[in-house]
């Protein structure tokens, strides 16, 4: 857990394979993702059957194995520890972080998405390994959600000690919006995956990412 950890304290760009962006096979994909500069990738497939989830996961997690990339299971605790991935990611309906943390154990990640402060603090404090902060901007993949803004953003994240990572919309046109906030983790899924070439899109978010200071 201590090496995830030290990981995770590190990592600036958290790609997302969402299975309604993109189809294409999740464990060449997340190689690339890896190669290219995401320091983490999580599988999102809100459709699909779960043995299917499952045994996609599974891929991935082997096609990771020997790569310092940390792999996130969204939604699905069990899947998420039979794949051995190194973690989970939940939403605010989903099932509980108390829940999560008996069936993954101590040694897994554990990430909540989280719209405003008291989402945020209650999930730190409930043992919460990171948060994903948003959406940022009006997104697709969250319709009816009211985006938070840059200057919650930034008051959010200094209120939170954890590692927080901006979601919602975020390009190459507002990137730097977002960094001159002073904000150093982003989580990206479109702009990424939508893209000509999506190793080039990666490899261009990470860059940006590591010159922030």
């Amino acid at each position: 857990m201590r090496l995830r950890r030290r990981r995770l304290q590190r990592s600036r760009l958290y790609a997302l394979i969402d299975k309604d962006t993109i189809k294409k096979p999740g464990p060449a994909l997340a190689k690339k993702l890896a190669v290219s500069g995401a320091d983490i990738i999580q599988l999102r497939d809100k459709h699909s059957p779960r043995a299917s989830i499952l045994k996609e996961a599974v891929s991935i997690s082997r096609a990771l194995k020997n790569k310092s990339t940390i792999f996130i299971v969204n939604d699905y605790p069990d899947i998420a520890k039979l794949s051995g991935s190194d973690g989970l990611h939940i939403g605010q309906s989903d099932v509980s972080l108390k829940k999560a943390r008996s069936i993954l154990g101590k040694n897994r990640l554990i990430g909540v998405s989280c719209s405003n402060l008291e989402e945020a603090l209650e999930a730190e404090k409930a043992g919460a390994d990171y948060i994903g902060l948003g959406p940022v901007f009006k997104t697709p993949t969250k319709a009816g959600c009211k985006p938070i803004g840059l200057k919650s953003l930034k008051e959010l994240t200094r209120r939170v000690s954890i590692p927080v990572f901006a979601i919602g919309s975020i390009t190459r046109d507002n990137l730097k919006k977002i960094t001159a906030c002073g904000i150093k983790r982003i989580a990206i899924c479109r702009a990424i995956l939508k893209s000509r070439d999506i190793q080039k899109a990666a490899a261009y978010f990470s860059v940006k990412l590591k010159e922030t200071k």
